[in-house]
């Protein structure tokens, strides 16, 4: 199989054996897969796939059609069109997941929209939901509400009943931010839009203190980016004043148990709003695996709607 492959800090389109299903897995012909900020690290030798997942081929999403089972995997059929999360190697044009980490593709999604689906609807379901807590009539604020997670996390929190507010820094996509359910804002002075219940760090340390500050009495922060930086300066006396949490969570490195939950939980409660509509999931621009270095380079130069994915 072709696959892209990181070697010396690039990416480049290269052979590899073809993978084959173990015991409880499927092996799936991928016909799309989103990149996001971990491959852009993993690139950089910053965030290595965790034991189990090819440490040369990134790619954390993936939907295709099941080829074949292993042993014991009797959820899906040959055929079957399929997504998941994965630890690693989602770029590629065969990859073997275990079948309870596999969710079904809804008919709503063609395969650009399900390769870009589940790692960012996960993250950001497992973030405002089983983290944050976050309730109907509450108040949510979303920083980086351009981005993927952001995206996903706006139209989330829009279902849910929740008030939604999002940080957008760049002027042009605004607008488009504000159609999926936001009221958005300059991410200078965010403080004062507040007090919100439950805070979605997408952004890193920068935003610690004021973070702090906009939160309501028994506010919620949850830290899932940290690209502007990991380590700030944290005001306790006004944290404990809040009566305030501060949570932050990966999923990359999550066993299987945990996966699977996680999983679970997206086809109880988001499929339905995606096959009805509800949902959608913005894809800024596709383009072909021998095009995975421009597709890189599109991702890194910033100023998007949503995702970019490759389409092997």
């Amino acid at each position: 199989m072709r696959a892209a492959t990181i070697r010396d800090g690039g990416i480049h389109v290269e052979d590899h054996p073809d993978p084959a299903a173990g015991a409880g897995e499927a092996l799936v012909r991928v016909r799309a897969a989103g990149i996001n900020g971990a491959d852009m690290l993993q690139r950089r030798g910053r965030y290595p796939a965790p034991p189990g997942s090819p440490q040369d081929i990134p790619g954390l999403e993936l939907a295709g059609e099941v080829v074949a089972l292993g042993d014991g995997a009797t959820r899906f059929a040959v055929g079957d069109r399929v997504m998941a999360i994965v630890g690693g190697g989602g770029q590629a044009e065969l990859a073997v997941v275990h079948e309870r980490q596999l969710i079904p593709v809804p008919d709503a999604l063609d395969w650009p929209a399900a390769g870009g689906f589940p790692e960012v609807f996960t993250t950001a379901h497992d973030a405002i939901f089983s983290q944050g807590g976050l309730r109907a009539g509450e108040r949510l604020l979303v920083h980086g509400g351009a981005g993927g997670v952001g995206t996903a996390a706006i139209q989330l929190g829009r279902a849910a009943g929740a008030r939604v507010t999002a940080t957008v820094r760049n002027p042009d996509l605004r607008d488009q931010v504000a159609a999926l359910g936001a009221t958005v804002i300059e991410p200078e002075g965010f403080a004062e839009h507040g007090p919100f219940d439950v805070v979605l760090e997408l952004v890193g340390a920068p935003n610690l203190d004021a973070n702090v500050d906009a939160l309501a009495i028994e506010g919620r922060i949850v830290v899932i980016g940290i690209g502007a930086g990991a380590k700030g300066e944290l005001n306790l006396a006004k944290l404990m004043g809040k009566r305030g949490t501060i949570r932050a969570s990966t999923l990359r490195a999550r066993p299987l148990e945990e996966k699977a939950a996680t999983a679970r939980r997206l086809e109880r409660h988001v499929l339905p709003l995606v096959q009805s509509g509800a949902l959608r999931v913005p894809v800024a621009a596709t383009f072909g695996l021998d095009e995975a270095e421009a597709a890189y380079d599109r991702f890194a130069a910033g100023g998007k709607l949503g995702k970019i994915v490759l389409l092997p």
